[in-house]
């Protein structure tokens, strides 16, 4: 019985934040390392998109000049979309992508902290060797 108590009320919880996260999100910052280890706010435009069925699609500009791409972007430019399963008793998002912009993504998962301060989500790297903190707020 205490499993089924657990696993429903698990279930109550994760309904709770698909709820919270459906819609869509407008990028308001994302906060990455310098070459200091000093939090720097790139220079950014982007969109989130949660559906109540549990996918996620995401587009990101990079708008400074002389960006550099990374593991996600390419020309400046990340897109991609996917699946999410929620760890919500540890605040945890596994980002599953089905497509995207680099295609190397494909078929990874990426796990995401988040939280919810007022109109703002806050997703960050579970990964050590990630440092990055993005502000999204509700559109």
């Amino acid at each position: 019985m205490k499993s089924v108590a657990g696993t429903s009320e698990r279930a109550a919880a994760d309904s709770e934040v698909i709820g919270r996260l459906d819609g869509a999100w407008h990028l308001v910052t994302i906060e990455q390392p310098d070459a200091n280890g000093a939090m720097k706010a790139a220079h950014v435009d982007g969109l989130l998109v949660f559906t109540r069925d549990g996918h996620m699609a995401v587009q990101v500009r990079n708008l400074d000049p002389g960006h550099v791409d990374s593991a996600y972007s390419s020309g400046g430019y990340e897109a991609s979309f996917g699946k999410i399963t929620l760890d919500s008793a540890n605040s945890i998002l596994i980002y599953r992508i089905e497509g995207a912009l680099v295609r190397e993504l494909v078929g990874q998962d990426f796990p995401r902290a988040y939280s919810f301060v007022d109109d703002q989500l806050i997703l960050t790297s579970t990964r050590d060797n990630e440092k990055w903190r993005v502000l999204w707020r509700r559109g």
